[in-house]
């Protein structure tokens, strides 16, 4: 099976140019992004950092220019032995750890995968997640493939009105200018699968993305035979009607199996990212019944390679579909599946009492190996389904293990820092980043460097920022009124906080507004002020978490925070890469065990930036006291306005009394090093235990390829499984 090779013209020098486009691997290659650039940059910043964009509206002269100029032709060669070298690489870690432990790839099911914004098909953190993994398995040499949705108007545009209102603007993906590419056959057909829908029969077809050395696989129902409803039933993500939703969970999940046989795929293990994805396990098992096994069996068998990831700490937040709709888009399944109607519900029975078919407890019914994302999470994982396993007596012999989320190095580290890094620690340092001894050296560079590069960082964003609401208001995307709430009188002298991230209540995006005229205080000082920029998207069905974000935008209005308060609107990947970076302090401040892990901090300390958050998800197990900051530490109030009174408190404390004062304490030179060197303690300690190197390489020790002693003897053996009617 191949893609379709795109139609663009290049001089035959720099031919190989479209091959490189349409593989993101330039995506996180500081090199490759520095081809495109030096192209066209007017191209390369108008069009989104969108390589395919620039090959389809690049003038032919400049292609003719660039074909014989000696400069941009170094680099070209240069790039494409760095590309070829990657694609090729025999040298790789997995190679050299696990030669030969796979017969076929990992298959890596997701419901949305975030690798570049000119490809925006994701909502938010597990989607960075996902193309995060994506990228580390090209990295490591681990065989992957992904398979997700193709949603062709992606999540929504956001747009914020006059009146500090959210605004959803959908618009439809422009094939011919994306990097993804139709899958054919052999005999020059769109490669095809079909899945039963109750009475209809549903075509779909795939879209092919090269990230590195791993594909993508892109499940599209936007098939001409389909009716037009089905036509549009992949069109956008996280749609909130419960029909739609187990509609496209089964094309992603049971689709996604088909779609991998139709292209010759035998996975050797299969990863299931969170529960929209557990309807790929009842596939499988059907395909070992249709073959003559017993249920049982069949479930033993695909229980021993199936791996489970769950993300969600509340009952409330995982998938739960009727009975009623599951007869009606299932009923079919049933008898292939060899078990009865009851027996098949009841693989979906959690023991929360929802009433309903609950794709976690699929999950974990139908899957050997089971982990939650961080320490933290995993205690909680295992008390949630404790009641799962009748038979664990304690809460340690639940199943559920932790391997705590990581971020992609070289996707999230700033140009700046990069060369930072390359200079103080190694010219290879991306290489070897997870080792701790490497990072030992961030001691070294001298404070002054430093904090040069941070200044940088931040003159950038504020310089971005200032850009975004000069374009808005000459394009009449918002009025003169709003270029200042959206930070248009930032300065980058002052002390910056960040909190960038999906609006949900149980971030508590507003827990710093709790006592309003004392955060006029702070960030009105006039010797050492504070600003806060704010982004990041609600649900439209979330009215609540919209109605915070409307008085976080009205408060960016409100005369005595206009130019300290900031609301940043339609943030994305491109956004986040200066936020992450730009910011002096990243706050986070969810309810305490609602937070699974949450990776945005990670790739702040990344950039030099400290976490200022409670001790939820990650930062339980990340903070050690100094390399940042905790919120509320050790109380654990019962109730939410209790919770929330003493978090404030806590927060402006900390802001009063320890970050102000440091950030602006100064030598004579403008150094402030007491600060610095908790810069310094986040990156040495965050850098190589939180990234997806690590991540990756715990997946495939402890999960993927897994080393299960005997039961010691005398001890009481759990099954790790639930008993299945």
């Amino acid at each position: 099976m191949a893609p379709d090779s795109p139609s663009i013209e290049l001089p035959r020098r720099i031919e190989r140019l479209v091959e490189l486009t349409y593989n993101l691997w330039w995506s996180w290659h500081p090199e490759g992004r520095g081809l495109f650039r030096k192209l066209d940059y007017g191209l390369w910043k108008a069009g989104g950092h969108n390589p395919v964009k620039i090959l389809r509206e690049i003038a032919p002269e400049k292609l003719k220019a660039a074909s014989t100029d000696p400069a941009f032709l170094q680099l070209y060669d240069s790039v494409m032995a760095d590309f070829d070298a990657d694609m090729a690489a025999t040298d790789t870690w997995f190679a050299s750890k696990h030669q030969n432990r796979l017969i076929g790839p990992v298959a890596y099911f997701s419901a949305e995968f975030a690798i570049h914004s000119s490809l925006p098909l994701y909502a938010g953190g597990l989607g960075i997640l996902a193309g995060d993994i994506c990228k580390e398995a090209s990295d490591l040499g681990l065989p992957m493939v992904g398979v997700g949705l193709m949603y062709p108007q992606g999540y929504f545009r956001q747009r914020i009105s006059i009146d500090g209102w959210q605004e959803e603007i959908y618009s439809r993906l422009d094939f011919d200018k994306a990097p993804v590419l139709p899958v054919f056959s052999s005999d020059g057909d769109r490669v095809l699968a079909t899945v039963q829908l109750g009475n209809r029969l549903l075509l779909l077809t795939v879209w092919q993305v090269r990230v590195g050395a791993t594909t993508l696989y892109l499940i599209d129902t936007n098939v001409e035979d389909n009716s037009p409803h089905d036509r549009d039933l992949s069109a956008r993500l996280y749609i909130a009607d419960r029909e739609v939703r187990i509609q496209q969970e089964i094309v992603l999940g049971i689709g996604g199996v088909r779609i991998l046989r139709a292209l010759g795929i035998q996975p050797s293990l299969w990863h299931a990212n969170e529960g929209h994805t557990s309807f790929m396990m009842l596939e499988r098992i059907k395909e070992k019944v249709a073959a003559g096994m017993a249920f049982e069996e069949a479930l033993r068998d695909i229980r021993a390679t199936t791996v489970f990831t769950t993300h969600t700490p509340v009952p409330a937040g995982h998938d739960v579909f009727s009975t009623d709709l599951v007869d009606k888009y299932l009923s079919n399944y049933y008898a292939q599946l060899g078990i009865k109607r009851e027996s098949v519900l009841n693989l979906g029975q959690s023991s929360h009492n929802d009433g309903g078919f609950n794709m976690t407890a699929l999950a974990l019914a139908t899957s050997e190996h089971c982990n939650a994302v961080s320490r933290l999470h995993g205690v909680v994982a295992r008390r949630m389904w404790q009641g799962y396993w009748p038979r664990a007596k304690k809460e340690e012999d639940v199943p559920i293990v932790h391997i705590t989320n990581g971020v992609h190095v070289p996707t999230w580290v700033a140009p700046e820092m990069n060369k930072l890094f390359q200079q103080h620690l190694a010219a290879d340092w991306v290489k070897k980043h997870d080792d701790p001894e490497l990072w030992a050296r961030v001691a070294d560079i001298p404070d002054e460097e430093l904090w040069k590069v941070r200044h940088k960082l931040k003159l950038k964003l504020v310089n971005f920022i200032l850009e975004l609401a000069q374009r808005d208001w000459s394009n009449r995307v918002i009025e003169a009124q709003q270029v200042v709430a959206m930070g248009a009188l930032l300065h980058p002298e002052v002390l910056t906080i960040g909190f960038v991230r999906r609006f949900a209540g149980y971030k508590r995006p507003a827990l710093i507004f709790h006592d309003v005229e004392r955060l006029k205080r702070i960030v009105g000082d006039p010797w050492h002020p504070v600003q806060i920029v704010f982004a990041g998207k609600s649900h439209p069905a979330d009215s609540p978490s919209k109605s915070c974000l409307h008085g976080v935008c009205t408060s960016a209005s409100d005369r005595d925070f206009q130019g300290k308060i900031a609301f940043l609107g339609d943030h994305d990947m491109h956004t986040a890469h200066f936020l992450v970076a730009g910011v002096d302090v990243w706050l986070n401040n969810p309810r305490r065990l609602q937070e699974a892990c949450g990776t945005s901090g990670m790739k702040a300390s990344l950039n030099g930036v400290p976490h200022l958050s409670v001790s939820d998800g990650w930062w339980h197990e990340g903070y050690n006291g100094s390399n940042g900051w905790s919120i509320g530490d050790g109380v654990h109030p019962d109730r939410p306005e209790d919770e929330d009174r003493i978090d404030a408190e806590s927060l402006y404390s900390i802001l009063e009394q320890e970050i102000v004062p440091l950030f602006y304490e100064r030598d004579r030179n403008g150094v402030p090093h007491g600060w610095i060197r908790i810069v310094k303690e986040a990156i040495r300690s965050v850098v190589p235990v939180y990234c997806a190197r690590r991540m990756l390489k715990d997946y495939t020790n402890q999960l993927y390829l897994p080393q299960l002693p005997a039961p010691a003897a005398g001890h009481q053996h759990i099954p790790s499984a639930p008993d299945i009617p």
